[in-house]
């Protein structure tokens, strides 16, 4: 039978009309599902932001719930790293509403003063032990500050001792002695203090821990690597220990404060001026405490909050390129600061000789 050329015409025709009706299909479907997957990611987020800013609501801006505090915790708190800044603002608050304060910090004249200004003012019990948690006898310290506690009923434990670097720095310049007290202070007076505390309280059915992270731990942040990782690890200890005893009544909570105008920040004079971002640590932990009980992990400052909320979304490259900058110019006032101030001491030395010879 003879080949005819129009059949196979219209068959190449009919063939490439649905290869096009299939190709339509297929992008349309998939320009479809793409709809769908956006819609959902964009669902995804404005239900991201809006529980954040219901959170920061509920967190922040409402006033905290009447709580007795010594009939939901304890008779007792315990505050680390209490003579000055945070910890000393915190035990203060804390005070305020009827918590007897055990103070601990290794300057006992900066403890005396806070007990006499706490007692005068609150009304309450105050007592203070003098430790050094940089110890080098780390097992001793503990057994120590076990026997001064032993008689007491814990409520709250509030695992706010740390140090920083002199300044922002890399690795390298940090010295050894340095890196064990970060270690030691940041991570192990946390461990270990809840660990001496805890079974009280999950004994009793009730009472709170509460540790001081660092914005500095939200990401990776260069020239204060380590510091930064010490503060992460409070953040991932006090998840874990919140999940681990979620059925017995304790509260946990993680704190993660971005600038406050401390003893810790003074060596840079723009970080030493308080404002908005940078509250003083008595606004701060006044701000702080009435999160309690309302959010297990927080910055404890509806401003830091945002900072956090921005921090979150930033690419990690952009967050480390930003930290470097901002570390090498606090570096550069540090020093800067540093170097004048011996000029200074110098200065006054030759004065000194000067006019011991005349």
């Amino acid at each position: 039978m003879g080949h005819i050329p129009g059949t196979t015409i219209d068959s190449f025709k009919f063939l490439w009309e649905q290869i096009e009706t299939e190709a339509r299909t297929l992008v349309t479907d998939t320009r479809d599902a793409l709809a769908v997957v956006g819609a959902l990611y964009v669902c995804r987020k404005v239900f991201a932001v809006t529980s954040n800013i219901v959170e920061a609501i509920n967190v922040h801006l409402l006033g905290q719930l009447r709580v007795d505090w010594v009939e939901t915790y304890g008779p007792w708190a315990v505050v680390t790293g209490s003579s000055e800044g945070i910890g000393r603002a915190y035990a203060y608050e804390l005070a305020l509403r009827g918590l007897n304060i055990v103070l601990m910090s290794r300057n006992e004249r900066k403890l005396t003063k806070a007990k006499n200004e706490i007692e005068k003012d609150c009304q309450v019990k105050v007592e203070y032990i003098v430790v050094d948690f940089a110890s080098d006898d780390q097992q001793e310290l503990y057994r120590y500050i076990s026997e001064k506690l032993a008689d007491k009923e814990i409520g709250l434990l509030v695992n706010n001792v740390g140090i920083m670097y002199d300044y922002p720095d890399v690795l390298l310049n940090i010295c050894r002695q340095k890196l064990w007290q970060l270690i030691h202070v940041n991570i192990g007076a946390a461990t270990m203090m809840t660990h001496m505390l805890l079974p009280q309280m999950v004994e009793r059915g009730k009472g709170g821990v509460i540790v001081v992270s660092s914005g500095s731990s939200t990401q990776i942040t260069p020239q204060m690597t380590v510091y930064s990782a010490t503060k992460r690890y409070l953040d991932y200890f006090i998840h874990g220990l919140a999940y681990e005893y979620r059925h017995t009544g304790v509260t946990f909570q993680c704190l993660i404060p971005f600038y406050v105008a401390t003893n810790m920040t003074g060596y840079s004079e723009n970080l030493s001026k308080t404002g908005i971002l940078i509250p003083n640590a008595v606004t701060y932990a006044r701000s702080a405490v009435t999160t309690l009980g309302k959010s297990a992990c927080t910055t404890g400052y509806f401003p830091h909050t945002l900072q956090l909320w921005i921090a979150n979304i930033v690419p990690l490259w952009l967050w480390m390129w930003g930290s470097e900058k901002l570390n090498n110019s606090l570096r550069k006032e540090a020093l800067n600061r540093l170097a004048k101030k011996a000029q200074r001491s110098s200065s006054k030395g030759t004065i000194a000789e000067t006019a011991g010879e005349s």
